[in-house]
């Protein structure tokens, strides 16, 4: 006979003591008498008992007559109820000598009559673990009559690591790491409880239970979660080459901390996902949950420098280095694109896939993610022949509206940089080639402005800033529109592009354009300074002044309008705007008001123009006002636009004015300079010398300036807003994509999409023929109205329109026009079946903000019996066409 378990005879002796009925002073139970604990007495919350080895009824007997007034004695025996008598058995529980079953004692402590087959088959250490380790609440009663291996396992899981029994799992296991003291209590339980449990934990809560277990039991529990962000970097190995060796050896440097295990590459992938997934909750929780993310990510960096794995993080889509090594990617294409043999490389496949690994890291720096987009969309714009050279001074502003200023404003952020040396370096580079290219334009631009102004030459179609409250804001009041003219006094077409992004995102306001054509800009005065192209843009005449000057023409002019400076749009504590200015706004009786925000200008004298993102966030007031103009037409101009300060690279020369981009004509023109004379000159009796080199100034430091020639600060943007409606304004309509086509990148499948031009000259259907601005000489294009996008796969797009199939579903009242329909699809056969929201906008003539909402009309029309023939990308932007699957429903006899 073998001696039974100090844990199964406690067992014994707790139900026993607990039976308030039984009050014999003895309990026998048969086993060998070899008692293996030094202390023979068992202590319970509120009784002892003694245990006494008993080989002989003699040995009972004494132990009997020598025990202590109230005190209660285990007798471990291996006689029968016939050898110790029946006179001993009378001081003897029940009379008899008991069987010590261990899975009987786990039952009542769980309260349950049976046990299932499967745990009583279990191993030893399981029903030892179950009676040494019950709490001292007890364990929780078994759910009807049966105890289960699953319910008995959980409970037991629960009080070794502390973990919820319902939350065992992979992502509850490793939540339980987190926790250090825990993990550390846990693993000062004996190696063949936590070897079993591990066992257990890998049938129910996955793979990833096997490695974080391991980690564990190896005393590296804690780093469970660094440990699974670095499996994602190290799992499943490369097939082969240098970077298969390096993992190699990294893995074989990680596997002590899971005690030398190896892991599978499921039980890897599970934990990699289960670490991230932690990372992700914690990142949006509260900050100290943010903190602790940081950290894990952080001792994750650590232990990869431990094991020598630092350079394969770019693997990663979660740590911060990996993003690093992400964005040196990108540089380094762009480096090889930028120094091909022929100069500029033009397939710019390489450079998109960095990018498009760059983005999809999920600790990707915003800030510095946009850079690199940037950086990526000037490469494009140099990979594109340059366009031919502008005969006109109108055609040279237009390219700056619809190109270059797209072009400013990404280099200003590839211009501020990045803090990563190696990036940076390639971003100069960038940076050199763009304002080679764009200096060529800036030159070409002022040799024509000079020209011009010298000799007064008629605008035509042209905008000048005296001619915008004649030839922009009167025909709209003209029209029965009240108007809120929004002067942002420094604004350049690069930083309109951002304004009008943001003013248009929420889908509140549409943008409107002549004709729905593309964006038109407007020629400062000159010298491109406040006092001279604002007091222009009010008194309707080239003019010099100040406020005084600006609100007595503006009087003149709109007897009835409110004209709002900087010091009127203030309000005291508590209110975004004066009272008196939400008035004005609000009033049916006030057609136009006019209010000047000095936000821009003055971050010339201040802050850093260059990094900042000018949109409704950062101008509040344009923010505030739109909200107050929500039945206005809003006209939004400026008075210049300005060059930001170029650092180190700037040139400080000497110059009679005070200005800082321009100076009087009393020395000779230096390189980068033009000399300036005509009637729209008005300062400097009439000629001026005004730098058209960017990096060019005349007066102390700053963070911008403004005055010179460039077209950064000679042309100004105009954007017109409807607030949800985009034919209330006769000869204007609902604008185009206004970024040009290398502002996005090509499609997944790598085919170019057709460039966001402009749109469709033919009437809009439901508008009716409308008399063109164009027509009318105001805003007419020299070079011409664009063509419309090529005919692509012409012979599928006719075969649809004209089958059966299509004219039953287009029915009497088509929701689009037949040749809506043709260019739409004609777009997208043109780019493999996919192309962006905006692109098929520009493409079908569509206005911006009604492309959605065609596209949707069209996927309703072609979607015969549910069919996905047309779908939308999960970034929902990206517009995908199955030509294939088109030709099949429609009953076309091939997909082209």
């Amino acid at each position: 006979m073998t001696a039974v378990q100090p844990t199964a005879v406690r067992g014994k002796v707790q139900a026993w003591l607990d039976d308030d009925d039984d009050e014999a002073p003895a309990l026998a139970l048969r086993s060998r008498p070899d008692w293996p604990l030094d202390d023979p007495v068992l202590r319970f919350d509120h009784a002892t008992a003694r245990v006494v080895e008993c080989p002989t009824p003699l040995a009972a007997w004494a132990a009997l007559q020598g025990r202590a007034d109230g005190e209660r004695l285990v007798l471990l025996t291996e006689l029968t109820d016939g050898q110790l008598g029946e006179g001993l058995l009378a001081y003897v529980s029940r009379h008899t000598v008991r069987r010590v079953d261990p899975w009987e004692i786990v039952a009542s402590l769980f309260a349950a009559a049976e046990i299932d087959p499967t745990l009583n088959r279990s191993p030893r250490w399981v029903v030892d673990a179950l009676i040494e380790r019950a709490p001292a609440a007890g364990w929780p009663p078994a759910v009807g009559t049966i105890l289960t291996r699953d319910h008995a396992l959980r409970s037991l899981v629960a009080e070794v690591t502390g973990i919820d029994r319902q939350q065992i799992d992979g992502a509850g296991l490793l939540q339980w790491t987190t926790d250090a003291t825990r993990v550390l209590r846990a693993t000062r339980y004996p190696p063949d409880l936590l070897a079993g449990l591990a066992d257990f934990l890998a049938d129910v809560g996955g793979a990833e239970t096997t490695p974080i277990m391991a980690a564990a039991r190896a005393g590296h529990g804690a780093d469970a979660v660094p440990l699974g962000l670095l499996t994602g970097v190290l799992w499943p190995a490369p097939p082969s080459g240098a970077r298969a060796t390096a993992v190699a050896a990294a893995r074989a440097r990680l596997e002590p901390r899971f005690g030398g295990a190896r892991l599978t590459d499921t039980q890897a992938a599970a934990l990699h996902r289960e670490a991230t997934a932690w990372i992700g909750r914690a990142q949006a929780g509260e900050e100290s949950d943010k903190h602790e993310a940081r950290r894990m990510l952080r001792r994750a960096e650590q232990i990869a420098a431990e094991i020598d794995a630092t350079m394969l993080l770019g693997a990663s889509d979660v740590l911060p280095a990996g993003f690093d090594q992400r964005l040196r990617e990108v540089a380094v294409a762009l480096g090889l694109a930028l120094g091909g043999p022929t100069g500029i490389d033009r397939s710019t496949a390489s450079v998109e896939a960095a990018l498009r690994s760059a983005e999809q890291h999920r600790g990707a720096d915003p800030g510095r993610l946009e850079t690199a987009r940037m950086a990526v969309r000037l490469l494009r714009w140099l990979g594109t022949p340059d366009d031919v050279a502008p005969v006109t001074l109108h055609d040279a502003l237009s390219r700056q509206v619809r190109v270059d200023g797209w072009v400013d404003r990404a280099r200003l952020d590839v211009f501020a940089g990045d803090r990563d040396p190696h990036v940076a370096e390639t971003y100069h580079l960038l940076h050199r080639a763009v304002d080679e290219r764009r200096q060529r334009h800036d030159h070409l631009f002022a040799q024509l402005l000079a020209d011009t102004t010298g000799g007064d030459v008629e605008p035509g179609a042209m905008l000048r800033v005296e001619d915008v409250l004649d030839r922009v804001v009167r025909p709209v009041l003209a029209a029965g529109q009240r108007v809120l003219l929004l002067v942002l006094d420094g604004m350049s077409v690069a930083a309109a592009t951002e304004l009008a992004d943001s003013i248009t995102r929420g889908g509140s306001w549409f943008e409107l354009t002549p004709d729905g054509g593309p964006r038109v800009g407007v020629l400062a005065a000159l010298p491109t300074v406040t006092e001279v192209s604002r007091c222009s843009l009010f008194s309707g005449h080239i003019a010099v002044g100040q406020q005084p000057a600006e609100r007595k023409a503006f009087d003149q002019r709109f007897p009835t309008g409110v004209l709002l400076h900087k010091g009127s749009l203030r309000a005291s504590a508590g209110a975004a705007l004066d009272p008196e200015v939400a008035l004005a706004v609000e009033s049916t009786d006030t057609p136009i008001v006019a209010a000047v925000i000095n936000t821009i200008d003055d971050a010339l004298h201040n802050s850093q123009p260059g990094t900042t993102v000018w949109d409704t966030d950062t101008v509040h007031a344009v923010r505030d006002l739109l909200a107050l103009a929500t039945d206005r037409i809003v006209v939004v101009v400026s008075d210049h636009g300005h060059v930001v300060d170029r650092g180190p690279d700037g040139r400080a020369l000497s110059g009679a004015s005070d200005g800082n981009r321009w100076r009087s004509a009393d020395r000779p023109v230096r390189d980068g300079e033009l000399l300036v004379r005509g009637r729209r000159v008005a300062l400097g009796g009439g000629q001026v010398v005004l730098p058209w080199r960017e990096e060019i100034r005349y007066g102390h430091r700053r963070a911008g300036y403004h005055g010179g020639a460039s077209a950064a600060e000679a042309v100004i943007p105009l954007l017109v807003f409807s607030p949800g409606d985009d034919t209330v304004v006769p000869g204007w309509a609902g604008a185009p994509v206004a970024n040009p086509n290398w502002w996005w990148a090509a499609p997944a499948s790598g085919v170019r999409e057709t460039a966001p031009a402009a749109s469709d000259p033919r009437p809009r259907s439901g508008r009716g023929a409308k008399v063109s601005l164009a027509q009318e000489g105001l805003f007419a294009d020299p070079a011409g109205t664009p063509a419309p996008p090529s005919r692509s796969a012409p012979d599928l797009v006719a075969d649809l329109l004209a089958s059966e199939v299509y004219v039953q579903r287009r029915g009497a009242r088509a929701p689009l026009p037949d040749d809506r329909v043709a260019a739409l699809l004609r777009a997208l056969v043109a780019s493999s079946g996919r192309s962006r929201l905006d692109t098929l906008a520009a493409a079908a003539g569509v206005p911006a903000h009604r492309i959605t909402g065609t596209v949707a009309a069209l996927r309703r029309l072609l979607q015969v019996e549910g069919y996905p023939v047309l779908t939308v990308d999960p970034d929902g932007q990206t517009v995908v066409l199955d030509t294939a699957l088109l030709a099949e429903q429609f009953g076309l006899e091939r997909a082209r």
